[in-house]
């Protein structure tokens, strides 16, 4: 009955150990996560005028995975040097309008 008891100690104490590594991975991985938003929340005060930055975090708040795409393709070209100058509201309506999806027109003829 010792044995029992001692075999089924152990393993709780080998999953609570498992369970432990888990949460720190976690945590190791969102402390990354949070780290690399930080980069680019900083990366992209440098290289947006302040009603740029307004206007792409409104676009955030309607459409996360177009205003993502944008910001990292601004990233990349801050990166490589492409840049010469902070962009511009305007500048970031024009590259906000050829990365938005298109629209569908949908035409309803009655006969």
């Amino acid at each position: 009955m010792d044995d029992l008891e001692e075999i089924r100690r152990r393993k709780l104490m080998e999953l609570q150990a498992q369970r432990q590594k888990e949460l720190e991975e976690l945590a190791r991985q969102e402390e990354m996560a949070r780290k690399i938003q930080e980069q680019k929340k900083a990366i992209l005060r440098v290289i947006l005028e302040p009603e740029a930055r307004e206007r792409l975090t409104r676009i955030r708040l309607a459409h996360p995975e177009v205003a993502e795409a944008v910001e990292n393709q601004l990233i990349a070209l801050a990166q490589s040097g492409r840049l010469r100058s902070k962009i511009s509201d305007e500048m970031l309506k024009e590259i906000l309008r050829r990365a938005m999806p298109q629209k569908r027109e949908t035409k309803i003829i009655r006969k």
